[in-house]
């Protein structure tokens, strides 16, 4: 019998279904209504909090960022020990996140959400960005005031480069490597810093 509008808590729990239907079918694999059997409940009682699939997704993308926020933030640790190792634990931090919450990953970056039309997940995942953008920041200040790159540029680059990363190697689409995903990603950065002059030659 379905719980209908009795359930405790609906709204986190047609989250957690549509985190199991992402791991089944992928975040475009599932209806509203597989969301509402997963979760036990009418799908007329999943309309009194999400209007449609997309905003089912937003929610899991927003909570999925509000992680991700925090352990960058985590890893950045105000630049500490080093300007150097903070930026270079965000990057490990983009890898970890994305092993240990697939779903979430999915929806936040597979889904074709787009946070401008969803403002909580468009301040959540500003937020994410802009650790960042605070850890390449950090980072550019031990270069000349005139060979500064824009530190959102940098933050920009090795979000891409951790992002491919994350789909070529982590989540299995480019094939077997004979390096880990960390390996790849930290010689990667190690190239891009050594480039801007923010890295030794001999690190």
């Amino acid at each position: 019998m379905k719980r209908g509008y009795h359930h405790g808590n609906l709204r986190q729990a047609l989250v957690e279904a549509a985190l199991a239907l992402i791991a089944e079918k992928g975040p475009q694999g599932f209806t509203l209504s597989e969301a509402a059997k997963a979760a036990d409940v009418t799908p007329a009682a999943v309309y009194r909090h999400f209007a449609g699939r997309d905003d089912l997704l937003a929610e899991v993308a927003r909570q999925g960022f509000d992680i991700f926020a925090a352990l960058l933030e985590y890893a950045f640790d105000d630049g500490k020990p080093t300007a150097l190792a903070a930026f270079e634990a965000t990057g490990r931090a983009y890898l970890a996140f994305a092993r240990k919450y697939p779903g979430h990953y999915q929806a936040m970056f597979e889904s074709g959400l787009q946070p401008g039309r969803h403002p909580d997940l468009a301040l959540v995942s500003r937020k994410a960005r802009e650790t960042m953008d605070r850890a390449a920041e950090a980072l550019v200040r031990s270069l000349p005031e005139g060979r500064r790159p824009p530190a959102s540029m940098i933050s920009a680059h090795v979000w891409a480069t951790s992002h491919g990363v994350v789909e070529l190697y982590l989540r299995g689409n480019g094939g077997p490597q004979p390096r880990s995903p960390e390996d790849l990603l930290e010689t990667a950065i190690g190239i891009y810093l050594r480039g801007l002059g923010l890295l030794s030659p001999d690190r």
